[in-house]
């Protein structure tokens, strides 16, 4: 199907190809076993959702409304996100070197590139980034894995074009492989975020009230990404992200869109409703906190029977 368009229940129309590869591997024993389970969701006494249903309204009654099995039965869905991890130093640990850099920047003036656990790029993506970074002039922080082995330390000097570590050096750092997302998202000096739209990511930029532009990878990301950009509209997307190479041109503009445009300001309005809103769905009172009541009220229910 290629680019074609499909039609969900609930859901805004989404390309063929923009659906998992687990999705599109018909024959796969990855794409059985989703089907199988996805089948078996009809017989479950409820489905837990780490969401909060103002943020995905239309998907949350269509489920709920037996739009989705309208031959069959819908269990009650209980929205109780966002989750986050808090992302507090445990006692005894030590404060990750970034967020000492962080405090010396101005507010709101760094754009943080991450791309999850198991988000990786070729070597001619990361200099093409490196690149975009060093022409766009804005401050930022940058979590770089190795490409051949996302688990091991990376060397920062044969992965990054030459001298682009001292000449960024005032208004750049590129940490190694791992950077405390939750409580860089929530720094002060944090302005925008480049990221591959995992789900627990988004749901962290949200919560912090950080603007995104999306570079999805893998899994559902390409989803998410419509969603965020098309429906929420409180993100961007990179230019050429399904192409083989995002050249550093793309990367520079986009940074500077995010950061400097008038575009970027209304996403800033945007996403701080959004954060209000999920605050106020996990406080007493709100759905969330009502959706969390809810379930266990009914275990407690099917307990006692």
């Amino acid at each position: 199907m290629r680019d074609g368009p499909l039609n969900f229940p609930g859901s805004l129309t989404i390309l063929a190809s923009d659906m998992p590869d687990t999705m599109l591997e018909r024959d796969s024993s990855t794409n059985q076993n989703f089907l199988y389970h996805f089948k078996r969701l009809q017989t479950a006494d409820g489905m837990l959702v780490n969401t909060f249903e103002w943020f995905e309204r239309k998907a949350v009654n269509a489920i709920k409304d037996g739009l989705c099995v309208p031959d069959g039965s819908t269990p009650p869905i209980y929205c109780i996100g966002p989750i986050v991890s808090k992302g507090s130093c445990k006692e005894g640990q030590e404060r990750h070197d970034c967020l000492t850099w962080l405090d010396k920047q101005p507010k709101q003036s760094v754009v943080f590139l991450c791309f999850g656990s198991l988000g990786s790029f070729s070597l001619e993506q990361l200099k093409e980034i490196a690149i975009g970074l060093e022409n766009s002039s804005h401050r930022f922080l940058w979590a770089v894995r190795d490409p051949t082995n996302i688990f091991e330390e990376p060397n920062l000097d044969l992965l990054l074009p030459k001298g682009f570590l001292d000449r960024t050096k005032d208004r750049g750092l590129v940490v190694k492989s791992w950077a405390p997302q939750v409580e860089v998202l929530q720094h002060d000096a944090i302005g925008g975020f480049v990221t591959h739209c995992g789900w627990n990511s988004i749901l962290e930029a949200i919560t912090a009230g950080v603007p995104m532009v999306c570079w999805p990878l893998y899994a559902e990301q390409r989803m998410n990404r419509r969603y965020l950009v098309e429906e929420l509209k409180v993100a961007g997307s990179i230019e050429g992200y399904g192409n083989e190479l995002v050249h550093a041109n793309a990367v520079d503009t986009k940074i500077c869109w995010l950061m400097e445009s008038n575009d970027a300001k209304e996403l800033r309005n945007r996403i701080a409703v959004v954060k209000d809103k999920a605050r106020d769905a996990v406080m007493e009172g709100g759905s969330s906190w009502q959706a969390f009541w809810d379930l266990t009220s009914s275990l407690k229910q099917n307990d006692t029977n």
